[in-house]
């Protein structure tokens, strides 16, 4: 197996140019005249000086801002007037690290571009920037990568006059609770086009971008780890009859300042996560996903390959012990690894759903368990499953003590007005607080996992607060670096136990905060077929392992078929909910098919899940909704096997033909159907090219396909 190649080409001179390759991505920049600028891409390996005396770089002069980054401090833009300062790279086994120093002679600044390759065609990049002076810095803009990203010949393309057909960008088209991973992509128009998160938008749109060239067959692919707001931004300067400029832009957004400088202070920005390949989007997202698991998810106490199959009780139910012990009970004989008590715990008998106002208090209610919560613990244990807490610790409600003592670790909004419930970790006492109060639960309670909802508005931490510079800023940043760095050394503290990130569902899991965690929700709503359409986008965002599902509660069961419900966390990290009251017996039918389900997820699909690669047939929701048609695709990367969910929505009878994309056209399969439970074989040829017939009766079903080599 040829061995994955990385590394920088720096070419020196009174304009140096630094060139990063990265498997087939090639990205160059230029120091010209004070500027770092962006020279462009290509998508097959070379560097864009391949013909030294000709190279095919970009001209600046057809780009309003060809600047590879912006930053404007104290009202002036850093983006020109820079000293280069110095290069230098970094290699190691895996990943090369290259670093340019800038320095600003408009300003006492230094500037630290950090680029990290390692082989995928997706590399990361973030920036360092140092205020050298005894002063305050107010850091009013700050994007990470900017620049143009290339030149088209539309007429020798054979599209001189359709400029609205060449490119396309895909994206999460809705920002809404229960929406999350509504993937669709749309036609680039001249102009600037623009997709937001979080700031002045609601929380819940994963920040991740596809831009792709509809003519040349190649596909930008961009994530910004983080949990703030963010913006990409593309600007298409095209007419008819004339050549086309595409630039694009990640930047951070907040109310400004956005960050204040103090004197000798070294700020690090969030990470970018940007790649290109050369085919579509199944080819992008793999890439993606090999870059996000080695270079970015990779921290080893937050491994997700486990991917233990998770069962749980909240404020839907009683919640006491009796009903908890009950559910023990029916999730050891389903299958289930692990038991978590959701929100509701720390609540009085009959007041579970309020748990809001609870926040904060984190221990047990003596009445809901007159004889500790260890007794559930112990319970859980003598049943062989691992026991887990549903915690907000970001949030203080009314009856917490610490919100009544410490007021001033409430967030204020920019009106001056008390959050709801949102503390504000930029003061360090409610940070460690908060930190302290995490390690005090695991180990109190014997936690073999720590699940972690943050449930807020999205204008609430946008807050503004005087941090000592004499003016108020916008916290977003030092926020949210604080979350993280509680978490990071939570996690290493607590190697063993693990962390399971929610927020309100799909409100916070960008690579920035999942750092530090095993694996996500990525959405509270389970309604089919909201549900299918949200594993099919967030399998897109994030590897499918770290991509929690549930089977039936929240509704779940209300509609759809047993097997679509089921088969919808079947290619994820899955997660079951009770199928019965507790306290009567369960479906005998209904039990027997989650017990094959899930004996068919631990021993089939798992083993290969934590390095499959996803194949999204159907990627596209409004055009799902016209087909009713839904296909999702997980195969081993030795294509030695492979499983498909292919469910039906909004729809009725129908046959569909599914072509595996994850096999060998040289090898040979069984093929199972699991709602007949008939195998057969089949050529790699066969199942690649003309596929197998699938009948399904009525809307909202599914069928579960599974494929392995002979």
């Amino acid at each position: 197996m040829t061995k994955k190649f990385f590394g920088t080409y720096y070419q020196k001179g009174q304009n140096p140019v630094f060139c990063y390759r990265s498997d087939e991505a090639v990205y160059e920049e230029q120091f010209y005249n004070g500027s770092l600028i962006s020279c462009g891409w290509n998508a097959a390996g070379y560097p864009l000086n391949v013909l030294s005396g000709f190279p095919n770089r970009l001209e600046k002069r057809r780009f309003t801002e060809p600047f590879a980054f912006n930053i404007e401090i104290d009202g002036v833009s850093l983006d020109f007037g820079l000293e280069f300062v110095d290069f230098s790279t970094g290699r190691g086994e895996n990943s090369e690290t290259a670093t340019l120093v800038l320095q600003s002679k408009v300003k006492p600044v230094r500037i630290k571009v950090i680029t990290v390759l390692d082989g995928t065609a997706m590399f990361t990049r973030r920036l360092e920037i140092e205020n050298l002076s005894d002063e305050y810095m107010n850091i009013s803009r700050l994007s990470l990568i900017g620049g143009g990203m290339e030149t088209l010949d539309k007429g020798r393309l054979g599209y001189d006059d359709k400029p609205d057909e060449i490119y396309s960008v895909g994206c999460f088209d809705s920002d809404k609770w229960g929406k999350e991973g509504m993937f669709g992509w749309h036609r680039v128009l001249p102009g600037v086009t623009s997709i937001d998160t979080r700031f002045g938008r609601d929380r819940f749109r994963h920040p991740l971008v596809f831009i792709r060239n509809n003519l040349m067959g190649k596909i930008w692919f961009a994530q910004l780890g983080w949990s703030g707001g963010c913006r990409f931004t593309l600007d298409y300067n095209a007419q008819p009859h004339n050549d086309s400029h595409l630039s694009f832009k990640a930047e951070i957004t907040s109310h400004n300042p956005m960050y204040v400088l103090a004197p000798n202070e070294c700020f690090s920005t969030p990470e970018l996560h940007i790649g290109l390949v050369s085919g579509g989007l199944d080819d992008a997202v793999n890439q993606m996903h090999s870059h996000v698991r080695k270079s970015v998810l990779n921290l080893p106490e937050a491994d997700g390959a486990a991917a233990l199959v998770g069962a749980g009780m909240g404020a839907e139910h009683d919640m006491g012990v009796e009903s908890t012990k009950a559910f023990i009970n029916n999730f050891a004989e389903l299958g289930a690894e692990v038991f978590i008590v959701d929100a509701g715990w720390v609540c009085p008998p009959g007041k579970q759903t309020q748990w809001g106002d609870y926040n904060g208090i984190n221990i047990p209610d003596a009445d809901r368990y007159p004889n500790g919560i260890g007794e559930i613990v112990d319970y859980c244990h003598e049943k062989g499953m691992k026991f887990g807490l549903w915690v907000d610790i970001e949030s203080l409600g009314d009856y917490c003590d610490a919100r009544k003592e410490h007021p001033d670790w409430l967030a204020d909004n920019v009106f001056g007005e008390q959050a709801r419930r949102f503390m504000d970790f930029t003061v360090p006492e409610a940070a460690r607080w908060a930190e302290d109060e995490l390690a005090r639960i695991i180990t109190e309670y014997r936690l073999d996992l720590l699940r972690v909802d943050y449930n807020t508005d999205y204008t609430e931490y946008f807050n503004m607060r005087d941090t000592g510079c004499g003016y108020p800023e916008c916290l977003n940043l030092r926020h949210f670096n604080a979350v993280y760095k509680m978490y990071t050394n939570l996690k290493k503290r607590f190697p063993n136990v693990i962390f399971e990130n929610c927020a309100g569902g799909g409100g916070r899991t960008d690579l920035g905060i999942m750092k530090a965690f095993n694996h996500t929700w990525v959405s509270d709503c389970q309604c089919a077929p909201d549900s299918v359409f949200i594993t099919n986008g967030m399998t897109m965002a994030l590897p499918p392992e770290r991509v929690d599902r549930l089977f039936a509660g929240m509704s779940c069961h209300v509609y759809g078929s047993l097997g679509i419900q089921m088969r919808n966390t079947m290619l994820t990290h899955m997660t079951l909910n009770v199928i019965a009251p507790f306290d009567t017996v369960m479906n005998g039918r209904q039990a027997a098919f989650v017990k094959h389900s899930v004996k068919v997820y631990k021993e089939f699909i798992r083993p290969f899940l934590a390095e499959s690669k996803v194949y999204h047939h159907t990627p596209e929701i409004e055009e799902t909704k016209k087909t009713g048609v839904s296909v999702l695709e997980i195969a081993a990367p030795d294509k030695s096997r492979g499983a498909a969910v292919f469910t039906l929505v909004n729809s009725g009878e129908k046959t569909v033909i599914f072509k595996a994309k994850g096999a060998d056209k040289s090898k040979n399969y069984v093929v199972y159907f699991d709602n007949d439970g008939e195998s057969f074989t089949l050529s790699g040829r066969e199942l690649c090219m003309n596929g197998v017939e699938i009948d399904i009766s009525s809307a909202l079903s599914s069928e579960l396909i599974l494929y392995k080599e002979i």
